[in-house]
């Protein structure tokens, strides 16, 4: 059973999920959950969605440029791969679907990539705003193109002033 909470922020209301190995879902303002099993939870009762809960309301304010936390992320062995590629993406900086699929081994895997990107269960915190269409063109993104420009305009104003190593968190991935 996930362990769900929503958080107002300055972007409207995320809802965070959780389970017993580490944060698994980030939805945002305009997009449904599925249904799945949730117990929703005060996130001041929960240690690991208060702790997501600071570090995203940190990244809107600019003062936060990766977060740290323990992800379950599920997906298939591509998946998986394609979402460690965009964690790879430093904050601030864009790449495109077919740059990200030539980094992975296969220029021709631009549109997986785009699948893969799509079925990313933790948007912002596995950075997949960051990722591209060809000539710079905003592509498909799951809070909306307006929030994907939100998020990347945001973070080219706080590029130089934010602390934090690159990377994303660790995550316990199963397939």
């Amino acid at each position: 059973m996930l362990s769900t909470t929503v958080l107002s922020t300055s972007l409207g209301q995320f809802t965070l999920q959780a389970d017993t190995t580490g944060l698994c879902g980030l939805l945002f303002p305009d997009e449904a959950a599925s249904p799945v099993s949730t117990s929703p939870v005060d996130i001041t009762t929960h240690p690991l969605l208060m702790e997501t809960g600071r570090q995203l309301l940190a990244y809107l304010d600019g003062r936060l440029h990766t977060f740290d936390l323990p992800l379950s992320i599920h997906g298939t062995p591509f998946q998986q791969q394609v979402w460690m590629q965009l964690c790879a993406i430093p904050y601030g900086h864009t790449m495109t679907y077919g740059q990200l699929a030539e980094r992975i081994g296969n220029r021709n895997k631009a549109r997986a990539v785009g699948g893969a990107a799509h079925a990313n269960p933790l948007g912002i915190i596995i950075p997949c705003h960051r990722l591209i269409g060809a000539k710079g063109r905003l592509t498909g993104f799951g809070g909306g193109l307006p929030m994907k420009q939100t998020l990347l305009n945001l973070e080219q104003r706080f590029l130089f002033s934010g602390t934090g190593k690159k990377g994303c968190p660790k995550a316990e991935a199963t397939s």
